[in-house]
């Protein structure tokens, strides 16, 4: 799986992360149209990710697909069979907001995570991008988690971590991931338009 497959501007990609790649492609189209079917493709390319972090020394990043791929079995069963309080029994999970003061709650999480996050990798490790690890490494964990319960402003915050990952990437010259976070930032565009369309029209 780490065999040059080829080469992709002077770097080289290998298998491991061309099959990542498309996995996590699926993954995140199948989430655009709330198809519960994305989870279990997160669960793989979570695990063939980490594996490539992890040889990449991005720390932070391939810690986080532990979780990923913890939080999709979680997210398989939330789009399958959750509920929020107030819903009639047997009525599937719906996309909903955030209460303003969540949002408010959930950016604090997200930066005083960053900053300790990278003081840990800058201390702990030897990656030579502590923060630039760690800032989407800790907004992909609120993500995930609103992803899963069908929260819109899920999309926001991945607008932002696939801004940072794409720069993050194209430091560590993984250019087919960087290449990859390019496509998942219109995809979440177009999630983003999708799930407020969904919002729209429902009674």
């Amino acid at each position: 799986m780490l065999s040059h497959a080829f080469t992709l501007w002077g770097s080289a990609v290998t298998w491991l992360e061309i099959v990542a790649f498309v996995l996590a492609f699926g993954c995140v189209a199948f989430n655009v149209v709330e198809s519960h079917w994305g989870w279990p493709l997160a669960i793989v390319s979570s695990a063939l990710y980490g594996w490539l972090f992890y040889v990449n020394r991005i720390y932070g990043d391939a810690s986080l697909q532990v979780f990923f791929a913890a939080t999709a079995a979680w997210g398989w069963w939330q789009w399958l069979f959750g509920r929020r309080a107030g819903d009639p029994a047997g009525a599937r999970l719906q996309v909903a907001r955030l209460r303003p003061a969540t949002v408010g709650a959930a950016a604090l999480v997200w930066l005083t995570a960053w900053l300790v996050l990278g003081a840990l990798l800058d201390r702990f490790t030897d990656t030579d991008v502590p923060y630039l690890d760690a800032f989407p490494t800790a907004g992909s964990v609120i993500g995930q988690l609103l992803l899963a319960r069908k929260y819109l402003e899920n999309w926001w915050v991945w607008l932002v971590v696939n801004v940072a990952s794409i720069a993050l990437f194209s430091w560590k010259a993984l250019w087919l991931t960087a290449v990859l976070y390019a496509v998942f930032l219109v995809l979440s565009a177009i999630g983003l338009r999708r799930w407020q369309k969904t919002l729209q029209v429902r009674p």
